[in-house]
């Protein structure tokens, strides 16, 4: 049996780092994860091909190859999974889809012959299990989460690893925050499951093996959700196997702000190898906060948190969100001043939408308010619901907004505030050849050509004499600022469709 497993292409988004990724000749920022976990859990004498259309394009030859189609993908790839749907049907070639964008929206692809919904640890085994008989069913969902610790290790000879900036790893499933615009609970539950110290190095053994010495994407949704666990079990035993290699990889993830009430787990994560966490900050408005669920944010100087959190040694990026219903014209500029003043430099502001699942969906169902599904995309300037703010003041403050915490002038200011409070690791790492390039064709694509360079070179020169330490993580903010700009120019200068209908 030929199985070919296919990852559809993410358009240019806020995280793609299409743009960035040119500067170190990289293809795509991570591999897919879910397809090489599920890949593993195939039966062993099936042939396997995986074609990412992020790093390959997909050819005739591998569709008549194949005796079957595996797709997996999130919302945001949406368009990309019906093209390479039609393609495959086509051609003949069955198909068999799961994932977040399948689970969340099923009803959306009839033309799919079989979905395995859900976390592939307990449908998969059913669908194969009828396979093997010769009756498999169009669906398959469960209700159940299932033990982590049963995870096998992703097949990571299915892909090349350097044609990707970060590999990925994951500890931990589920959230225990009820955030109504956040569809991470309906689909992984509230009860934090997580793998065992022993898999986590068994899967940083894995990539290692492969050659892998890069940064490591650890993409658990709230990262320390099981503080007791991290502190007592995994990260003692990431710093040991850090040391057994006598280099640091680094890592990276995502976590509540809370982290910051803990200083020893923040100096145990720094010491492992971490050196970033993504949080959802969302709005400096308690009124927003309290309205959405996420009253964590809200008991709390969410400013001096994330000053706190640099200082230890971890760069802050931030979600935000524009367009609760409580937002009034002035949360542009509460928004502006937040962002600058806590040196977020990559902060992702995105308009309010309700995505399938969540109690936010329902919420404007009820009302209303639905106007269409969500295309994944956080800061594309659209939303799916009606908000309560006038929609054209919502994204005219929206598209000011993003202009200027992307403007080189305040984009470059943000980076001088975070260096200024962020204390780099000490890390022993090795020198990478790519470094060295980005940093090379950053002063002629930045320095010379781009419209930064004014803000570039006085950067640059600020960091090699104050904060020289901090100049690899300058350097790479540099860059990301040429991407959020090029991602700005494509999503914010264009006319927006007004949305007719509610469903």
């Amino acid at each position: 049996m030929n199985i070919l497993l296919l990852y559809p292409e993410f358009p240019d988004t806020f995280w793609s780092f299409k743009h960035a990724l040119k500067f170190v000749r990289k293809k795509a920022s991570l591999p897919p994860l879910g397809l090489l976990t599920v890949s593993a859990m195939l039966p062993q004498q099936w042939c396997r091909r995986l074609v990412d259309l992020n790093v390959s394009k997909l050819t005739q030859k591998d569709i008549e190859w194949a005796d079957i189609a595996l797709v997996s993908a999130m919302g945001v790839q949406k368009e990309s999974a019906k093209q390479i749907i039609v393609r495959c049907k086509n051609a003949g070639l069955k198909i068999v889809a799961g994932g977040p964008l399948f689970t969340s929206e099923p009803e959306h692809f009839p033309e799919v012959e079989h979905l395995v919904l859900n976390e592939a640890e307990v449908t998969l085994p059913l669908f194969l299990e009828d396979f093997a008989r010769g009756n498999p069913k169009k669906e398959y969902r469960s209700d159940s989460f299932p033990d982590v610790g049963i995870s096998p290790v992703p097949q990571w000879e299915l892909v090349d690893m350097k044609k990707y900036a970060s590999m990925a790893v994951q500890f931990s499933r589920g959230c225990p925050y009820r955030c109504d615009f956040c569809n991470v609970t309906t689909l992984f539950g509230h009860k934090i499951r997580t793998k065992t110290s022993e898999q986590i190095i068994r899967e940083l053994e894995a990539m290692y093996e492969r050659g892998w010495r890069e940064s490591i994407f650890f993409v658990d949704d709230n990262f320390i959700a099981h503080k007791s666990y991290l502190k007592r079990e995994l990260l003692p035993k990431l710093i040991e196997w850090q040391e057994s290699k006598k280099t640091m990889t680094k890592f990276y993830t995502e976590c509540s702000i809370n982290i910051a009430d803990d200083p020893d787990l923040m100096k145990l994560m720094v010491r492992a190898g971490f050196n970033q966490v993504f949080i959802g900050i969302e709005t400096p408005d308690h009124s927003a906060l309290e309205a959405c669920g996420k009253q964590h944010n809200t008991s709390r100087d969410m400013l001096e948190n994330i000053k706190r959190i640099q200082r230890a040694g971890l760069e802050v990026q931030g979600g935000f969100i524009v367009g609760f219903d409580t937002d009034t014209p002035s949360i542009f500029q509460q928004q502006i001043e937040f962002i600058q003043n806590s040196g977020i430099v990559t902060a992702m502001v995105g308009l309010l939408q309700a995505l399938p699942g969540t109690r936010l969906y329902e919420r404007m169902q009820t009302e209303g308010r639905l106007l269409n599904s969500s295309n994944g995309d956080n800061v594309d300037n659209t939303t799916n619901i009606v908000p309560k703010m006038d929609i054209e003041t919502l994204r005219k403050g929206y598209r000011d907004m993003m202009d200027y915490l992307y403007s080189p002038k305040n984009y470059y200011r943000r980076i001088k505030t975070l260096l200024i409070e962020y204390q780099p690791p000490k890390f022993r790492s090795r020198f990478r050849p790519g470094q060295l390039l980005a940093f090379f064709r950053s002063m002629v694509f930045l320095g010379v050509i781009g419209e930064e360079r004014f803000h570039y070179w006085k950067m640059l020169i600020w960091t090699l004499f104050r904060q020289h330490q901090s100049l690899s993580l300058a350097v790479t903010l540099f860059i990301y600022g040429h991407h959020f700009r090029k991602v700005c120019a494509l999503h914010l200068k264009t006319e927006e469709r007004p949305a007719t209908s509610a469903i």
